[in-house]
């Protein structure tokens, strides 16, 4: 089974997150940024669901990091901001893509299995 490491501090979020994913893929979380890049050089996920507004380091500079070590993990980006400027900037950090919240839970769904197909 493929696994997914989850970056968020909500608590609500990452219930969501994991009700929908917990049948289908091994789930990680983590609550900040400095843990999801320990548990990302760990584990080394399949994929990477990164919060931007995070406690400790923010998704842009963990995923930054992420990127120095392990370049071809997918690593969407989960953010309640919704401005192309937003978009750009999360993939000028080396984020492959980019969701905004609330979560389409569908939306969700369709682009995880699209990177784990």
């Amino acid at each position: 089974m493929k696994t997914i490491l989850i970056v968020e501090d909500i608590d609500l979020n990452i219930d969501l997150l994991t009700q929908l994913l917990e049948d289908d893929y091994d789930l990680l979380v983590a609550m900040d940024g400095g843990q999801g890049v320990s548990m990302a050089k760990d584990h080394t996920p399949d994929l990477i669901l990164m919060d931007i507004s995070l406690p400790v380091m923010d998704g842009y500079q963990a995923t930054k990091l992420i990127r120095q070590s392990l370049d071809g993990i997918p690593i969407i980006g989960l953010s309640a901001n919704a401005m192309q400027e937003d978009v750009d900037k999360a993939m000028a950090a080396g984020f492959t893509d980019y969701i905004t919240k609330p979560v389409d839970e569908d939306l969700l769904i369709a682009k995880v299995n699209e990177y784990l197909a």
